[in-house]
């Protein structure tokens, strides 16, 4: 079963945090989003996801992929919006939901196959 959990801050720990919540949930892929611009192309912000995607494929001894994140955000306002969770209070839960989008549409994907 695919969930997100809560975001780990990124700091010099967050590799070993990662590989320590993969061993303890059992978990058999990861996945990453990729942030790309609407138009597809490379931003800073994806350079840094790929630079991350190297260090935890090279710590896990499971599948890690990239997933493009491109709208997921947007799309996390919006059901949270439509779940009646004020704008204020988003911030805190964007995070989260998002990764629910983005892993819905991992599965989706994976599943047109």
């Amino acid at each position: 079963m695919a969930f997100p959990r809560e975001a780990i801050a990124y700091d010099e720990n967050f590799v070993r945090r990662v590989v320590l919540l993969v061993a303890e949930e059992q978990v058999e892929l990861v996945v990453m989003g990729r942030p790309l611009s609407l138009a597809g192309s490379k931003t800073s912000s994806t350079d840094f996801a790929d630079e991350m995607f190297v260090r935890l494929s090279g710590a896990l001894d499971l599948p890690v992929v990239q997933h493009d994140e491109r709208l997921t955000t947007t799309a996390a306002q919006r059901s949270l919006s439509s779940a009646g969770i004020k704008v204020k209070d988003h911030r805190s839960r964007i995070d989260s939901a998002a990764a629910v989008v983005l892993l819905q549409h991992f599965a989706d994907s994976r599943n047109a196959l």
